[in-house]
């Protein structure tokens, strides 16, 4: 008896209904999987952390404004070969919001600070040299490797991104150094904080610094 005779195919009615379900069912897994990526939007918590005591925003701000004035005073002493003093960059003052701001960080310790800026100046000198012709290119490449190298190396430091950039952005002043703009400004900048912070964030009883070395 042929083969057609004794396996009757699904009768079309079956197929369409078949297929309908399948396509509903996708539709469905997909409307949950965009419903969850939205509420990961809502945040985790119903409210802000508390706000610190006034004891600590007194301490953070002397903290930050003596290692800010000890960045600014060493830079203007020291000339580059041109003849102009270095500049001061804006990322030091991003590391001072976590320094002296949020001591107890693990993104503030002086592992992160020092060794952020270091390895993100690196990777931008190096971007701004290889591609500065294509700074387009340049930028997006030297932030998203000093993340990556910075991950690797135990040493995340959000300001170290900003470091990077300046390195590619920062402008003529800033190209002139070269490789220099790693040891200073960035390097010796954030050793100045790091020695401001190790003297001011000890001394109220309320604050310790630094959690780790390495």
């Amino acid at each position: 008896m042929p083969e057609s005779e004794t396996s009757p195919s699904k009768p079309p009615i079956a197929e369409t209904t078949e297929a309908g379900t399948r396509s509903l069912s996708r539709r469905s897994r997909l409307s949950a999987s965009l419903q969850r990526y939205f509420r990961k939007m809502g945040g985790t918590t119903r409210s802000s952390p508390p706000r610190v005591s006034n004891s600590e925003i007194l301490w953070s701000w002397i903290g930050a404004c003596l290692g800010i004035a000890a960045v600014a005073w060493i830079d203007l002493l020291i000339l580059t070969e041109g003849g102009d003093h270095l500049p001061l960059i804006g990322s030091l003052g991003a590391s001072a919001v976590l320094v002296y701001g949020a001591p107890r960080s693990p993104l503030a310790q002086p592992r992160n600070l020092v060794g952020g800026h270091v390895v993100s100046a690196l990777v931008g000198v190096v971007c701004q040299q290889l591609l500065g012709h294509l700074p387009e290119l340049a930028a997006p490449l030297a932030v998203a490797t000093a993340i990556a190298l910075m991950q690797l190396t135990k040493t995340l430091h959000p300001p170290g991104g900003a470091t990077a950039l300046i390195a590619v952005a920062g402008g003529e002043q800033i190209h002139r150094l070269g490789y220099l703009y790693v040891l200073a400004p960035v390097g010796l900048g954030a050793l100045l904080l790091l020695a401001v912070a190790l003297v001011v964030n000890n001394i109220p009883a309320t604050r310790r610094y630094p959690e780790f070395w390495r």
